[in-house]
């Protein structure tokens, strides 16, 4: 299929802003925007620290744990070296692993965290040699340029991510941005965006993951350091980036649009303040009855291959990710539901193995290759819990 007629998806109607949304109040994303009354009535209020509840060392020990056996997967191996960057367990990772720093005393990279940037900078160094991580001939049509469309945008995300800490924009980074800009399609209906992998696995590599990979790309150039998006070139594309992502907006089911919210606390100007709003409202909606979120709520009617069920329990990779991109959009902590989406993150981190359960879209975990494999939402899961726990307590 053509990448002119590869978007498709259910149109999903922004939802009309409510009381859901009291206590929501801008941040850079939405200037011009009052602040709620909620947020400013308890702005001097000394804030709970939530540190002492969760485990950051049992959660760091279960993301390297993940981390190394990822690396060493003989599936996940690749050419000149290097391993599979994948969006399950080795960028939310990359992402996460960072934020525990402070909670273990840690004053570098960890061994795991220094070994994926390696990975990454290998090949975004030797860009024009490596191997896409599929090809063509062993995986299908349109493997090769999906493999590349991928791959540009995560290494961007990984680096830029990681010279965020630093405040200076890496000569690898850059690499890294120019080999993603190549990438960007630039005529069609996917004009703006880019060939995402798909293999039928939601959330990250099915038919509607275009639009995930290029909100992606919006993050990755947002956090970027050292004004990078100032110059004319980037301007360019981010101005086709922007254009595509509102144009496939209302085709969006609630996962995707999650991280478009993110993505717009990033970019200033990506999306207008109504339509953060309305996705604000959107998420809060569908928040369950014990505080957390369900990912199957968020799909739409994306069934499992399998044919079994989809679990419909709160789970740690919706709750996780939602409440961090809420408080990157500046939700107050004084927001109910935000305080309660926590509180279910704080009580559900398994302290045994460190980690928070989640579940797959595609298959019970009974239906998967091994009991490891199993674990890849569980990996994205524990990533996205850290990074809202830590956040809150940053506040």
């Amino acid at each position: 299929m053509k990448g002119a007629m590869r978007l498709t998806g259910s149109l999903v109607a922004c939802l009309v802003v409510g009381i859901f949304v009291a206590g929501w109040r801008t941040g850079a994303t939405a200037a011009g925007a009052n602040r709620s009354e909620g947020a400013a009535t308890h702005r001097d209020k000394p804030e709970t620290k939530i540190a002492s509840s969760w485990d950051p060392k049992a959660a760091a020990a279960y993301l390297d744990r993940r981390q190394s056996w990822w690396m060493e997967w003989p599936r996940a191996q690749r050419d000149h070296e290097t391993f599979c960057v994948s969006c399950h367990t080795a960028v939310p990772y990359a992402l996460s692993r960072s934020a525990l720093r402070t909670a273990l005393a840690e004053q570098a990279p960890s061994p795991n965290e220094r070994r994926l940037l390696d990975t990454v900078t290998k090949r975004v160094r030797l860009w024009k040699e490596v191997e896409p991580f599929y090809k063509d001939a062993d995986r299908g049509p349109y493997k090769t340029v999906e493999s590349r469309g991928t791959e540009s945008v995560l290494n961007a995300l990984i680096l830029s991510s990681h010279d965020a800490q630093s405040g200076q924009l890496s000569n690898d980074a850059r690499m890294a941005f120019e080999n993603m800009w190549a990438e960007q399609q630039v005529i069609g209906n996917q004009k703006g965006a880019w060939f995402w992998l798909r293999f039928k696995n939601e959330p990250w590599e099915a038919d509607d993951s275009d639009y995930f990979g290029a909100t992606l790309a919006a993050i990755a150039a947002g956090i970027a350091p050292g004004n990078y998006r100032a110059t004319p070139e980037v301007q360019i594309s981010l101005k086709m980036l922007g254009e595509y992502l509102n144009r496939e907006f209302t085709a969006q089911t609630s996962m995707n649009r999650v991280l478009l919210l993110w993505a717009a606390a990033k970019l200033p100007g990506l999306l207008e303040p109504d339509r953060q709003k309305a996705i604000i409202a959107e998420l809060l909606e569908k928040q369950q009855a014990d505080g957390g979120w369900s990912l199957s709520s968020l799909s739409g009617n994306w069934k499992r291959a399998d044919g079994t069920s989809q679990e419909t329990t709160s789970d740690g990779y919706a709750t996780g990710l939602i409440t961090f991109v809420l408080q990157q959009a500046g939700i107050s902590r004084e927001n109910t539901k935000l305080q309660r989406g926590l509180a279910w993150l704080t009580a559900n981190q398994d302290r045994t193995e460190g980690s928070w359960a989640a579940y797959s879209l595609n298959k019970n975990k009974e239906n998967h290759i091994s009991p490891e494999t199993a674990l890849f939402m569980n990996d994205a899961a524990t990533s996205y819990a850290v990074l809202s726990l830590t956040a809150a307590n940053r506040r």
